[in-house]
């Protein structure tokens, strides 16, 4: 079961799923997953996934991240699906992992970690940052390739 915990952490932080369709046993626990943490346990993770990325030698001049917030936010992960996995969803963990294994358990953290990242996306403040190249197309080449 760890190997599935672990396997699922690491999609939920790079958003990739090998599985090419969700079964309805992983669907139903990734939802059960979803609706079991609060709207703060979701940008938690989504904190979570923005330390781990922070990490990558290109980004890492641009965050003032330390070991100690990375070591504080895994320690608050690893309590999270403790709790999420062993308490919230049991029933819904053990029938995805009994049907199709780490699959499963892969596609619902996917489930999770863009619920994460929808909770971010919803400040204002975000996608006016992200939308913000947009005054730099050259409309001109635009106009061009669609007319």
């Amino acid at each position: 079961m760890f190997k599935y915990v672990c396997a699922a952490l690491v999609v939920l932080s790079t958003f990739y799923c090998s599985a090419t369709h969700a079964s309805q046993e992983a669907q139903r626990f990734g939802t059960c997953l979803t609706d079991s943490m609060t709207g703060k346990e979701r940008k938690n993770l989504a904190k979570w996934i923005f330390l781990g990325m922070s990490t990558h030698s290109t980004i890492r001049p641009y965050a003032n991240v330390t070991k100690d917030d990375i070591d504080e936010i895994n320690q608050y992960v690893g309590s999270l699906i403790t709790r999420l996995v062993t308490e919230d969803c049991p029933e819904q963990a053990k029938a995805a992992a009994d049907l199709t294994g780490a699959a499963a358990f892969e596609q619902a953290f996917k489930i999770v970690g863009e619920v994460a990242m929808q909770e971010l996306m919803t400040e204002p403040s975000v996608g006016q940052s992200l939308g913000a190249f947009e005054k730099y197309l050259d409309q001109q080449k635009f106009n061009d390739v669609f007319q």
